[in-house]
């Protein structure tokens, strides 16, 4: 593959074999808690390098974003920040840890919808200033770099645009004459639990919105770009879908790993297998790497890490022109998860070669 043509860098001696060293500049586009907890294993694997010069840039999602109580909620977003910050509920996987819920209480009591979107009283302090400085005209660009400073979560982390894109969902409603209706990304994913069908997966204003400042030149200029264990359709799926991501993708030097967000058949947390069946493609490890494809056909993919539970999909992915391997890729802890950047980097080399 052309994209995997450089000279590698120099390995290092690990607990294992030899694993090439991180490169200096390393992107990554993430949805929420996946990718967060693949971050996560990410700096915890740079951490434990002494003098690792490498960088994080994180592009995430914002087409979950919704506006609930005339405050702008940003759920992939705010949980990049906390997780890597330290503040995130680690049982949950989102919102603040050791969180109280008296502001949503006293809303539900008033009779106030939606009752099923709850934001807890320390998160609602973050949406308040988000909200503030967007109506003040900062654009979610400057507000998530300002949120950040609180944070620090170690990542520069950039909003995949400044521009309002929502999700919606269709799904089957007898009382519509259409025999089905729209809703909110989050009403699907929290209210109805992903329990119902999804019918197609719309993207409101995506096709109207422009890269976020520093997005392009995060791909274009880095070392290595991963797309972590986020779902295909409406995490990853989105940021590529905003218009100039994908062809930078594409055209960057830098070669383009992704690792399965499906195990065994299934996803690990959230909807993957819903939304992909309601964009036709089949629920497997090797047909997300079909959908994302190959960067010699046009597509975004140069290697793709599998699930060990999933090794018979190794050749139908390399016959799509993607280099893969199956390694073990639950994100059970720390060390777990830098072992499947190691894996990663492992791949890369071994491509080169």
């Amino acid at each position: 593959m052309d994209h995997l043509n450089e000279p590698a860098p120099a390995p290092v001696e690990t607990a294992g074999s030899p694993v090439p060293a991180l490169p200096r500049r390393v992107t990554v586009l993430s949805g929420g808690v996946g990718g967060a907890r693949f971050l996560r294993g990410l700096l915890h694997r740079i951490a434990g390098t002494p003098g690792s010069p490498t960088e994080v840039t994180v592009v995430a999602n914002t087409a979950d974003d919704i506006w609930v109580h005339g405050l702008k909620v940003c759920p992939d977003l705010d949980t990049v920040m906390y997780t890597l910050g330290g503040g995130i509920d680690a049982v949950r996987g989102w919102g603040r840890t050791e969180e109280t819920w008296n502001a949503k209480e006293e809303l539900a009591a008033y009779g106030v919808e939606p009752t099923w979107f709850g934001l807890g009283d320390k998160d609602l302090a973050t949406h308040l200033v988000r909200t503030q400085m967007l109506e003040a005209g900062y654009p979610l660009s400057a507000v998530t770099e300002a949120l950040c400073r609180r944070w620090q979560p170690g990542v520069r982390l950039l909003p995949m645009t400044d521009d309002r894109v929502e999700t919606h969902v269709l799904i089957d409603d007898p009382a519509e004459p259409s025999g089905r209706r729209a809703v909110h990304f989050q009403e699907y994913w929290v209210r109805l639990r992903a329990e119902v069908p999804a019918r197609a997966v719309v993207p409101v204003g995506l096709e109207q919105s422009a890269p976020g400042p520093g997005v392009l030149e995060a791909i274009t200029d880095t070392d290595l770009l991963v797309l972590p264990p986020s779902n295909p359709v409406v995490s990853v799926g989105t940021i590529l879908g905003v218009p100039g991501i994908r062809e930078a993708v594409s055209s960057t030097s830098a070669p383009v790993v992704g690792l399965s967000p499906i195990v065994a058949g299934s996803h690990v947390h959230g909807m993957a297998a819903q939304v992909l069946t309601a964009i036709g493609v089949e629920v497997s490890a090797a047909a997300v790497a079909e959908h994302y494809g190959a960067r010699s056909t046009g597509g975004v993919l140069d290697a793709w890490l599998v699930d060990e539970s999933d090794g018979a999909a190794v050749e139908r992915v390399r016959a799509a022109g993607i280099a893969c391997a199956a390694v073990p890729l639950m994100m059970t802890d720390l060390d777990a998860t830098a072992s499947m950047v190691d894996a990663a980097l492992r791949l890369l080399s071994e491509e080169r070669r």
